[in-house]
């Protein structure tokens, strides 16, 4: 997405996504894929940690040098490994290693709209509440933080433990929406991939990010057993 500058120029004002090494790569998949179906530039930071989960879960090995062949490939597979269709043009996707703590992110002067932490581990949730800084996730989840820009954490870990608990209290008290990657079934779920995107939809959310990842509750009981999307209120249910 862009925006005019004071010259009237357009200006480039991405969503940064930092993915942690939590399990959960196909929350972070869903959450890219529906950032650049509503047009959103994006920023991915995609940690050490969470190349071992991804290779693990989706078989996909990142790598920097060839970081979007690898994506294509991630976001063009569901939750279950099978391939989706379409995939998403990655033409306004920047890819900034995990290392670089000169990336542009680090910056409080470079304009991004917030970040989304998809999945977020606790370790990751350590780092951000204390401030350390260990990475460029880190890094720039506190500039985030400090910009006083939006940051979405979407814990995936359980059970939590008393520490944690006490992270994710400093995180909400700093201004963080703390959004644990918790699937629901009233919309209508009939795949796993509706339940990937239950959550990614509710990231979104959080963001103020218009999507149509699943059917939103419109007070009626019952409507859940009624497949998502066919004939709820705007949701598309499995692509």
């Amino acid at each position: 997405m862009e925006q005019a500058n004071v010259d009237g120029q357009r200006r480039r004002v991405p969503w940064v996504v930092g993915v942690s090494g939590a399990s959960g790569t196909p929350y972070a998949a869903a959450v890219l894929r529906g950032l650049l179906d509503a047009g959103e530039s994006v920023d991915l930071v995609v940690s050490r940690a969470s190349r071992l989960t991804l290779l693990d879960e989706t078989g996909i090995a990142f790598r920097d040098a060839h970081w979007r062949d690898d994506l294509a490939a991630w976001l063009a597979r569901g939750a279950d490994g099978k391939p989706l269709g379409t995939a998403p043009d990655l033409r306004d996707v920047r890819h900034w290693p995990a290392g670089d703590l000169a990336a542009g992110p680090s910056s409080g002067s470079y304009p991004v709209k917030g970040m989304l932490i998809v999945p977020a581990s606790t370790a990751s949730v350590a780092g951000v509440a204390l401030g350390l800084s260990k990475d460029l996730l880190q890094r720039a989840a506190s500039v985030t933080l400090k910009e006083r820009r939006p940051l979405v954490v979407a814990v995936r870990e359980t059970p939590l433990n008393g520490q944690t608990l006490k992270h994710l209290v400093a995180l909400d008290e700093a201004g963080a929406v703390v959004l644990p990657a918790s699937p629901a079934f009233y919309a209508g779920a009939t795949h796993i991939q509706d339940l990937v995107d239950f959550v990614a939809g509710r990231v979104l959310d959080a963001a103020g990010v218009a999507h149509r990842l699943y059917r939103r509750w419109a007070g009626e009981l019952g409507g859940g057993s009624r497949r998502a999307g066919d004939g709820g209120d705007g949701a598309t249910g499995r692509r």
